[in-house]
């Protein structure tokens, strides 16, 4: 038995044409499985799917507005249209806006929670009966450290990946009738184009969890490919709800 053979499945990757979400979408790829992306830079988009092609893998790109929810359900059908099938979601569609609580504005806040969490909601309800369909499926959904800890400048960001938590627990336990499993990865500080504005705003964040992280460095990208695997795989058959920090050890670190 091979629990990590994803041949013939499918999966769908939110924000899959950079950062985190790329490192994923290569961990779910490396095991054989289709790779659709969904975001809204094709030129992005197309270095991404050279990444994914070189690997052998089956790639594609579609553009999408996942805080729309008509676009997400279009997402997923366009999606089964091309392969016949969704196995995989996950969602990782995200954005951050740095600022003190009071000065976030309402449509910072609108903009911040609907990138991260309501598209999440929505992607995650169209694939829903198209997972029923398979005879079940994988939903991952990509938290944050800010799932666990405040910042001053996060509160948008922290809301939006505390409830993604919730929501994974919420979806787990709703869905596991249907052989679906729904969890929750945190992403430490890991290098990416988001993280590096983290960097140019608050001053003294690369040394700080450098220092504090007892792995000693930052992640990367590539650091997110062997939890994708995992939780897309067979291998994590009676893994759900969890919330699964992938951190260098920064959370259980003094």
């Amino acid at each position: 038995m091979n629990l990590f053979n994803l041949k013939g499945k499918v999966a769908l990757v939110t924000g899959g044409n950079g950062g985190i979400g790329l490192g994923m979408a290569q961990g779910i790829a490396s095991l054989g499985a289709a790779i659709v992306i969904a975001g809204r830079n094709e030129a992005k988009a197309a270095d991404a799917l050279q990444t994914l092609r070189d690997m052998g893998a089956e790639a594609s790109f579609l553009t999408a507005d996942v805080t729309n929810k008509a676009e997400c359900v279009a997402l997923v059908a366009a999606t089964v249209a091309k392969h016949g099938r969704l196995d995989i979601l996950v969602n990782n569609a995200g954005t951050s806006v740095r600022k003190q609580p009071q000065d976030l504005t309402e449509d910072e806040w609108h903009h911040v929670l609907d990138t991260n969490l309501t598209s999440a909601f929505f992607c995650s309800q169209a694939a829903y009966p198209e997972m029923v369909r398979a005879g079940g499926g994988k939903m991952i959904n990509i938290g944050s450290m800010m799932s666990l800890f405040g910042a001053p400048f996060a509160a948008a960001y922290a809301s939006s990946k505390g409830g993604i938590v919730q929501m994974s627990r919420a979806m787990a336990t709703a869905w596991a009738k249907d052989n679906i499993q729904v969890n929750a990865v945190l992403p430490g500080w890991i290098d990416t184009d988001l993280t590096k504005r983290a960097r140019e705003q608050v001053s003294g964040l690369q040394d700080s969890v450098q220092k504090r992280t007892p792995s000693g460095r930052w992640g990367t990208p590539h650091d997110m490919a062997g939890i994708a695997a995992f939780l897309a795989s067979s291998a994590s058959d009676f893994v759900t709800g969890t919330a699964i920090p992938v951190d260098g050890g920064f959370s259980i670190a003094m």
